[in-house]
């Protein structure tokens, strides 16, 4: 009896442990199929991860073609212009004889001696008209002009202003190729510009830069009246440049190149020009009066300054300051005061003592101009009637 309960017992047993195994086998079954249908759910329904990193957008600037620095129209047309300026002056040398160089005699003897320099020049009009510096044809006995075909002329000086240092030459030509002023007033810093000229006898050399500044000032060494607002730029400029031209990427004279700052007395950096807005003025006078019709306007004046703009009333520091009215004057007569600031003239804003000279430049004596200016804080135009007398400007 207890031989059949254990038979019972172990057959009982082998039926519950062979359920217990099934049940495993499909339990691991459907939890492969469940993790299969699963993953495959996810990867049709989720979003792909990308295994390249997008391209950083680029982003272009849509410029005219005439914004581009292309240099060559203007090179080509305006180079054919430019003139290489030959002057020859005399120079006094003294030399010493054998006694007073061993016995000290202090009486040396004096004699003329022929000097060459060189510089450049402009043709203004096709007939023949040259605009070059002051300081190129100083002192000459005579002067040729070079064109840029190798032909050559004897110039004459029709006038020279230090005070500027523009000059006008003429030679006897006709149909030569010119350029035209433009208007230098339009002139944008960072604007390209080109300068043709002849450096070191280098003839018809040309080198480009950009307007690093406008309205510049030199410090004037002989303590003597200038009028200077000079065009600034990094165009490689050197000796021989002087009275050559600075032209926009159009082709128009904007500037006649004048001088360097430098210690060395070559190009380091910065050269300066005269705008073609004093310089075309200056040349007409002379072709049309044989002298220079400069009008004064009769005050000294300083650029502003925190000091000054609290001393004229005013909060915002803009204009040009007035130190001192010339009694008898244009700016006396029109009820220009000390310590008024001069903000326009003739409605072009003002902001520093060579834009104002700059300006006044432009006219003769007798013209009438509008001077706006500000008063204990209100702005005011007054009509001023020019003057052409030995004022302090």
């Amino acid at each position: 009896m207890a031989y059949n309960l254990k038979n019972i017992y172990t057959k009982k047993l082998y039926i519950v442990m062979r359920k217990n195994l099934l049940v495993i086998i499909l339990s691991v079954f459907l939890s492969g199929i469940t993790s299969v249908l699963v993953i495959n759910y996810h990867e049709k329904n989720s979003e792909k991860i990308p295994l390249e990193l997008p391209q950083a957008q680029i982003k272009r600037v849509s410029l005219e073609h005439q914004s581009y620095p292309d240099f060559t129209y203007a090179a080509e047309n305006c180079v054919k212009a430019v003139v290489h300026v030959k002057v020859l002056s005399k120079g006094s040398v003294q030399t010493y004889s054998l006694f007073d160089f061993f016995f000290g005699n202090g009486n040396p003897q004096s004699f003329q001696r022929e000097q060459m320099s060189a510089g450049s020049g402009v043709i203004i009009r096709p007939d023949g008209y040259i605009v070059t510096n002051s300081h190129v044809v100083a002192g000459a006995e005579e002067i040729s002009v070079t064109l840029e075909n190798n032909k050559n002329y004897k110039a004459r000086l029709i006038g020279a202003d230090e005070v500027t240092d523009i000059a006008l030459l003429k030679i006897e030509a006709s149909g030569l190729p010119y350029l035209e002023f433009g208007d230098s007033d339009a002139l944008r810093l960072g604007e390209w510009v080109i300068a043709i000229g002849n450096p070191y006898n280098l003839t018809n050399t040309i080198t480009a830069g950009i307007v690093s500044a406008k309205s510049r000032s030199m410090p004037s060494y002989d303590e003597g009246f200038k009028i200077e607002s000079f065009i600034q730029t990094d165009a490689a400029v050197n000796p021989g440049n002087s009275g050559g031209a600075l032209v926009n990427i159009k082709g128009e004279l904007v500037g006649i190149n004048t001088a360097i700052a430098s210690r060395t007395g070559s190009f380091t950096g910065y050269s300066f020009a005269v705008p073609a807005s004093i310089a075309k003025k200056i040349v007409n006078d002379f072709a049309d009066f044989g002298e220079v019709k400069r009008a004064l306007l009769g005050i000294s004046m300083q650029d502003m300054s925190n000091d000054l703009a609290q001393k004229a009333g005013i909060k915002d520091i803009k204009g040009v300051y007035i130190s001192e009215v010339v009694r008898g004057g244009a700016a006396y007569k029109a009820g220009i005061r000390a310590s008024d600031v001069i903000v326009t003239v003739n409605g072009k804003p003002v902001n520093s003592s060579p834009e104002v000279q700059e300006q006044i430049s432009r006219y003769r004596p007798k013209d009438r101009i509008k001077i706006g200016i500000l008063r204990e804080g209100k702005q005011k135009e007054l009509s001023v009637v020019l003057e052409g007398s030995n004022v302090v400007q």
